[in-house]
This record gives structure tokens, sequence and C-alpha cells, in this order.
């Protein structure tokens, strides 16, 4: 039986390997934005999102190690580091310092609709390259959007 690296032509791998990094990278990006939220959240609602963060960070952590592990099993090396992070993120950031509950919801709302607009652009790039792969992004995207509406409903 051949290796599933061999399964994918170079240019789909290539398509492939570069959806997940993104994926990666944004998930990553998006635990840390979550944390610094949660470490520096002021107000009224504090303990509820306070929480909702934290289950934001969770979700971003087991889904990052999930791409993270589907790039490798198709011959694709990841990249967590820090400084790649950094370079290649495009999540929007929080300012320093303490964040009013209100600013926060508006904030993850922002952070969390974009990140799931670069999703679905992945989820249309992998479609014929890897539908393996294209699977595992479309179930991370529903539970962004899962978080995204139960997010954005407390700014009404």
């Amino acid at each position: 039986m051949a290796p599933i690296t061999s399964l994918l032509t170079a240019e789909n791998k290539k398509i492939t390997g570069t959806a997940l990094q993104g994926a990666l990278v944004d998930l990553l990006d998006l635990a840390l934005v979550g944390k610094q939220a949660h470490w520096n959240l002021t107000g009224r609602f504090f303990r509820t999102i306070h929480l909702q963060l934290d289950d934001i960070v969770s979700m971003a952590r087991k889904k990052a190690d999930a791409v993270a592990e589907r790039a490798v099993a198709i011959g694709v090396n990841p990249d967590g580091r820090a400084q790649t992070v950094a370079n290649d993120s495009h999540v929007p950031h929080l300012e320093a310092g303490p964040i009013e509950d209100g600013k926060a919801i508006a904030a993850m709302t922002d952070i969390l609709e974009s990140i799931i607009r670069r999703m679905r652009e992945r989820i249309e790039a992998t479609e014929r390259p890897d539908p393996v792969s294209q699977d595992l992004i479309i179930g991370l995207t529903r539970d962004l959007e899962k978080h995204h509406w139960m997010i954005q409903a407390q700014l009404r």
C-alpha cells in the first residue's frame, strides 16, 4: 500500500498544505487573542464572557492540533512557531490593557468573522485537491460559526 503522501499530486499537496497552514496560523492566533481578552476582561458580564472565551480558546487549540496532524499525514510540515504566527497571521488583534466586556464581544465577533471568511475560502480551495482535508476544515468552520453566533448574540 502506498503512503498517503503519494496519493496526492504535488500540486494538490501544495494547495492543501497552504490551506492547512493558513488554518493552523488562524487557530493558533485565535487561541492567543482569546486568552489576551480572557485575562484582561472587565465589566458586568465578566464571568459569562470569561468562560465563553475559554471555550473558544480550547476549541482553537484542539482544532489546531488536528489541522497540524492532517498536514503531517499528507507530507506537509506544519509551522506553528511564534514568529511564523506573528508574521503570517491576518487575525485582528486587541490593544494591550483592560478590555471592557462590550468591546471584547465586538472584537471577538469581528475576529471570528474574519477567520470564518478565510476558512470558507480554504473549503473551496481544497474541494478537489483533498476532500479529506476539506472535511476537516468544514468541521472546524462549523465550530467557529457556532462560537461566532453565540458571542455575537450578545451584541444586541
